[in-house]
């Protein structure tokens, strides 16, 4: 007669679901030529991406030192 299996512990399931959700907030699983691959998930502030951050928050001294003079709005007065 096979040995039954053990039954995990509380603290080993917790630790797996704390592992679990770590992962889902660092991974998100995407079709990429229809098979599913999991790719870490770009880098947010506040929720927002990067990007769009920068845009919203950006003082023009900032976007002048870093080049990004299309998003410069100039002043027509």
């Amino acid at each position: 007669m096979p040995k039954s299996a053990r039954k995990s512990s509380f603290t080993s399931k917790k630790q797996r679901r704390l592992a679990r959700a770590e992962r889902r907030k660092n991974y998100q699983w995407v079709f990429i030529h229809g098979k599913q691959v999991k790719i870490k998930r770009p880098p947010t502030i506040e929720g927002m991406d990067v990007d769009e951050f920068i845009l919203r928050n950006a003082d023009p001294i900032f976007l002048q030192q870093n080049e990004m003079w299309e998003y410069l709005e100039l002043n027509k007065e």
